[in-house]
């Protein structure tokens, strides 16, 4: 019989929590990154670019190439994959640099 790879290392990790991006609840576990829990629940995008608007999620996933900013709660240009999620965390879909509303 298969066992899953949480069977196999006797792991018991706390229990799942929740955190919000632009308002929807997402499920996140103890130990995942914003952008671990948001590609879990099937969300690839949390960014637009400064021109065209275009989408922008995760990439390379080590902070490097800052894909993935995002507002976490308030505070812009976070690299999702760098902050650790946190139950009631806000996470906010952030446009362009990240000061719109600012005065930047």
């Amino acid at each position: 019989m298969a066992r899953t790879p949480r069977e196999l290392a006797g792991a018991r990790p706390d229990p799942s929590f929740e955190i919000t991006l632009d308002g929807r609840p997402v499920p996140a576990l103890p130990g995942q990154s914003v952008a671990a829990a948001l590609w879990a629940a099937g969300i690839l995008s949390w960014r637009t670019t400064r021109e065209g608007g275009r989408p922008r999620g995760a990439f390379c996933g080590i902070g490097q190439c800052y894909e993935c900013l995002a507002v976490i709660n308030g505070v812009p240009n976070r690299r999702a994959c760098l902050v650790p999620a946190g139950a009631g965390d806000a996470v906010t879909t952030q446009e362009g640099h990240g000061h719109a509303g600012l005065g930047v």
